[in-house]
């Protein structure tokens, strides 16, 4: 277990040893003695955060809407700079689910979250009781990551694929950091813009043009924490100026480039899951054969 501090956020961070058993999910251990007011900065994938022990993570959203414990959000959770979580002596497991893969394990559309916060218990009922227990008694992360992934690949299993053409879209938005042309994708999956964006929306959750809006957000936010300026940034990652770049940002994050780049939640990404962004391509899952 590692370590990441930056002013008054710290983390103990854990990672598995072993990839997970279902492709386009991955995991990582949070330990959080004291975590006051971090903003949540939208990430591409749906969020489904497993916690256990004595403390308790609260999401606080827009209009005051207060998420305590256990919960599952859409893809792009915190658009907008609105949501920040807080807790003390939090433990969890924080789980990201490729959108292909994430209406199997969470046994409902990702469509009926778009960007909502959800208790886990409103989903899995009693088996989101069992999980925190058994998480909460095993002795070690690699031990709660085992337990983790065994159920997400039961769930996976039994849970309806989504089309393989979907699958397809969505591997292509990520690889190409989401400068792919929605039309072009259509094309070459010989379905009409029509067709491929209602059944996008339906199985995965959201539209083609925000998929590749989030995917290349994250892509270009990760560079910013890297250090590179922004204008540098802007021009290589499909942005029209350093003005779009400003503007999207600010629509996601409520802050500037600047701000972001210097966002803990960002920072700990490389620690938490340093191997997400080589395994970006194997983000479809193994039932669309990509």
């Amino acid at each position: 277990m590692r370590t990441f501090a930056r002013g008054a956020a710290t983390w103990d961070v854990e990672c598995p040893r072993r990839p997970s058993p279902v492709a386009g999910v991955t995991m990582a251990g949070f330990r959080v003695r004291d975590l006051e007011a971090l903003r949540i900065v939208p990430f591409p994938a749906v969020t489904l955060l497993l916690e256990f022990g004595a403390g308790s993570p609260v999401l606080d959203g827009a209009a005051g809407r207060r998420q305590p414990g256990s919960f599952v959000a859409g893809p792009g959770l915190g658009a907008g700079g609105a949501v920040r979580a807080r807790g003390r002596n939090v433990e969890c497991v924080q789980v990201r689910l490729s959108p292909v893969v994430a209406r199997a394990i969470l046994g409902a559309p990702p469509a009926e979250l778009d960007g909502a916060v959800v208790p886990l218990d409103d989903l899995w009922g009693r088996e989101a009781a069992r999980i925190r227990e058994r998480l909460g008694d095993a002795t070690s992360w690699q031990d709660r990551f085992a337990l983790a992934g065994a159920l997400l690949a039961r769930r996976y299993e039994a849970g309806p694929p989504v089309d393989p053409e979907v699958a397809w879209a969505w591997r292509r938005i990520v690889v190409s950091h989401g400068l792919a042309r929605v039309e072009g994708l259509a094309e070459e999956v010989g379905w009409s813009r029509k067709r491929l964006w209602s059944r996008f929306v339906s199985q995965l959750g959201l539209p083609p043009k925000r998929a590749e809006k989030l995917v290349r957000f994250d892509h270009a936010a990760h560079r910013l924490v890297a250090g590179e300026g922004a204008a540098r940034v802007a021009a290589d990652t499909g942005y029209a100026d350093q003005s779009h770049l400003c503007r999207d940002v600010m629509a996601l994050t409520g802050a500037t480039p600047t701000t972001v780049a210097d966002e803990p939640f960002l920072a700990v990404d490389d620690m938490a899951w340093p191997l997400t962004r080589s395994r970006e391509k194997n983000w479809t899952g193994r039932r669309a054969g990509l």
